[in-house]
């Protein structure tokens, strides 16, 4: 089940909220986690196990480790120890397992069969949000949980289950025993709601479909401009299709009392490939600083040290993202600019006027994205070929300016809507004014964003592969 579909805004979300609201506080924790379940197990109830096995491992390991604190360290560590072990054992045997079979298999004389698993969704968000919570509670940043359906609750919590953001238990662990649900932060929640609405179906959906268009194009037939086109409908379509989830889950969690911290602020205005991955998934960014990175010693150690802390953690971002080498590859890229960043090439961009980090980094972007997106090294060289110059097909093509036509308009939406020029403006516009025109503009893009929904199949969510 996902956000954008008729099923879950006008049958399942308004169950929900009924009950919610209708439930004395002291029950709510416990319809949530039902729903959450519900939610989750819509597609593939097998994996409810799977949801429930994370949970009670999670919530064994804090209950110990908070048993042996402070008094017994070393045995808390361990359970620590073997609690991460298990989480990332499940996390590699449903979703890495068949890529080193497969791997390992092109060596002479090894054949290890596949077993081409089904990948649970969101098994790499939930897995590190679980995760989170006997690290907290044996560094002293979160309390043992000792209730299991609260703990439940913010494992399984269906705003932010599928696709984060990443809620760290510390973030959320007051929240969980006591939250303050008012009119003004639903009535917030919806408006959020419905602008990640907008961003997914009418923006990020259309223009997807133009990177369909050119994705497995042929050499013979990718020019520079048909290149360039694709390239940056897909990095419109993944910014609009992931920030346009958080932002209703965001608005979601709001609906039900919860506060989770944003995940995107307007990563393509950054003037560095440093300040776009703080401004890009900012939750998984946070997370593997907190928990890889500042525990490998960070910037503590000399900048050597750094350099191979950097490479780690990003070689891991890269493979959180998706079973396949090229996502590997795609991790390296950004770790190599980040390095040669922290080295000298900071200094440099500071000297430069500000439009030149802004281009610097735009091209880093979205020629990363054609990495992230390509299933092939193959694929990905023909389009970097087209993209810089060196391609079969020459500069443009017919169809290239019939798609320009066809996509020009929401190209040039996307593009506007990326940048904070259009929040700058509402705000400038008098208290008065705004109070009538936010309402009905919500109102107008939750009528068009339904109409678009009746009317198209074409509906997909890039993040659910992770």
């Amino acid at each position: 089940m996902v956000f954008s579909s008729i099923l879950f805004m006008f049958l399942y979300l308004p169950v929900v909220l009924a009950v919610y609201y209708i439930c004395p506080a002291r029950w709510r924790n416990v319809w949530l986690f039902a729903v959450n379940l519900v939610f989750y197990g819509w597609g593939e109830p097998v994996y409810i196990l799977l949801m429930l096995l994370s949970i009670c491992i999670n919530y064994v390991s804090g209950l110990l480790i908070g048993r042996y604190l402070p008094d017994a360290r070393p045995k808390a560590k361990r359970v620590l120890i073997v609690n991460t072990v298990l989480n990332l054992g499940i996390l590699f045997f449903f979703k890495y397992f068949d890529l080193v079979a497969e791997t390992l298999s092109m060596i002479p004389g090894v054949d290890i069969p596949t077993l081409g698993l089904a990948l649970p969704i969101g098994i790499s968000f939930y897995t590190f949000q679980t995760m989170s919570y006997p690290i907290d509670v044996y560094r002293g940043d979160g309390h043992v949980q000792r209730n299991f359906i609260k703990f439940g609750t913010f494992v399984a919590l269906f705003p932010q289950l599928i696709a984060g953001p990443i809620v760290r238990y510390k973030d959320v662990a007051e929240q969980l025993d006591e939250r303050h649900e008012t009119l003004d932060k639903f009535a917030s929640g919806v408006e959020r709601f419905i602008v990640g609405l907008a961003k997914k179906v009418l923006i990020a959906n259309n223009v997807g479909m133009l990177w369909d268009v050119y994705a497995g194009a042929p050499a013979s037939e990718l020019t520079f401009a048909g290149a360039w086109m694709a390239a940056i409908a897909f990095s419109l379509q993944i910014y609009f299709d992931f920030s346009g989830y958080s932002d209703m889950a965001i608005g979601l969690g709001r609906m039900l009392g919860f506060e989770f911290l944003e995940n995107f602020n307007y990563p393509y205005i950054s003037r560095t490939v440093t300040e776009f991955w703080r401004r890009w998934h900012m939750s998984l960014g946070t997370w593997f600083r907190d928990y890889v990175y500042i525990p490998l010693g960070g910037s503590r150690k000399g900048l050597p040290r750094q350099m191979l802390n950097l490479l780690i953690v990003w070689s891991l971002t890269g493979l959180w993202h998706g079973a396949s080498w090229t996502f590997l590859f795609w991790g390296l890229y950004y770790a190599f600019f980040l390095i040669l960043e922290k080295m000298f090439l900071l200094k440099w961009l500071d000297r430069l006027p500000r439009f030149v980090g802004h281009i610097y980094t735009l091209l880093i972007a979205i020629s990363g994205w054609v990495i992230f997106q390509q299933t092939s090294v193959s694929q990905t060289l023909v389009f970097f070929r087209a993209m810089y110059g060196f391609g079969q097909a020459g500069f443009c093509a017919g169809r290239d300016l019939y798609y320009l036509v066809g996509f020009g308009g929401v190209l040039l939406v996307g593009c506007i809507s990326s940048l904070p020029v259009g929040r700058s403006f509402f705000k400038k516009l008098p208290e008065k004014l705004r109070a009538v025109a936010a309402p009905v503009l919500i109102a107008l893009v939750l009528v068009v964003s339904t109409a678009y929904l009746v009317d198209s199949t074409y509906n997909p969510f890039l993040y659910f592969r992770f």
